[in-house]
């Protein structure tokens, strides 16, 4: 199988075009920075928003059988401070959709828990997120990219799977001079015994391990190209959530650390609970998350201190 992958140099770009490859796959790579990660996979520097605007193609060594479209200026709180990011990310999606549509390859699309805001169910299904209100530019830009994708199957009957993803961690999330992500922040604070602020004490999120994660777009990419799955979203998550004071006292507990914490409110656009109803992607891709946050902090920090990012 032929893959393209947007956003190659990603945390779940980079993991996915690894296990693609390791079971025998092709992988084709496009990003706007380099992977500072690996020199292993296949891709080429390119600004999707060119592609978008005609001023350059989208130019591959081989027609691929599916795409998989992860590229997006991510980090909700960046984007509420520089919304025109999120407009970038409907414009990467459209030069994207756009390829597909042309040579009729089906695509996989990154969204997020985002689009169902900020509502408080124990459980979130598919069927409830509400595209009336989006609490943030971010949130706003994944649903306006999930409405664009339906109406290219209804106009076109292009093939689509929409993940939506939730807080995925673990491997190559370590990039923070490029942009802070919770976990990998917090794991090398309390490990160098700075202080961290933690916006949303009793915040609920539903936090993801990396290779739960891949394994299951793996499944939705062999269901999309073998045309058993035509149209379909689907949450990608543990399906159990933690909150943010749980994820400090893990961690400090993790690395034998007393943490030195601040909590304060929640910023504006952060969603403050979110639990995923997993159910559609156990029944439909055979998904079974097995990395609990106790066990997927300790592999990081592991990671993180194999790799000397943490003593």
């Amino acid at each position: 199988m032929h893959v393209l992958i947007t956003g190659s140099s990603g945390q779940i770009g980079t993991n996915l075009a690894q296990h693609l490859m390791k079971r025998g796959d092709t992988v084709e790579g496009v990003d706007i920075r380099p992977n500072t990660w690996t020199d292993e996979i296949n891709y080429k520097i390119l600004n999707l928003i060119d592609v978008t605007r005609g001023v350059k193609k989208l130019e591959l060594e081989a027609r691929p059988d599916v795409v998989v479209h992860l590229a997006a200026h991510a980090k909700v709180f960046e984007l509420v401070k520089n919304p025109a990011r999120a407009l970038e990310n409907v414009e990467m999606l459209f030069g994207v959709l756009e390829y597909c549509r042309l040579n009729n390859i089906p695509i996989i699309f990154a969204s997020s828990r985002e689009v169902y805001g900020d509502i408080h169910h124990l459980i979130t299904h598919e069927k409830v997120a509400d595209f009336v209100v989006a609490e943030s530019p971010y949130s706003a830009s994944k649903i306006s990219g999930e409405a664009m994708i339906y109406s290219y199957f209804q106009c076109y009957k292009l093939p689509h799977l929409v993940f939506r993803f939730s807080n995925v961690y673990g491997r190559y999330d370590c990039d923070l001079e490029r942009m802070e992500r919770v976990i990998p922040l917090f794991i090398k604070k309390i490990a160098d015994e700075q202080p961290i602020k933690v916006f949303g004490r009793n915040k609920v999120l539903d936090f993801t391990y990396i290779d739960d994660c891949v394994h299951g777009i793996i499944a939705g990419i062999d269901k999309v190209v073998t045309g058993e799955i035509q149209r379909e979203t689907i949450n990608l998550a543990y399906g159990r959530g933690n909150s943010l004071e749980d994820l400090v006292n893990i961690i400090a507990l993790a690395l034998q650390k007393e943490p030195r914490v601040e909590y304060l409110p929640s910023r504006p656009g952060e969603v403050t609970y979110y639990v995923a109803d997993i159910t559609k992607a156990r029944t439909l891709l055979n998904y079974n998350p097995e990395t609990p946050m106790s066990y997927g902090l300790r592999k990081s920090i592991q990671w993180q201190k194999e790799m000397g990012i943490i003593k």
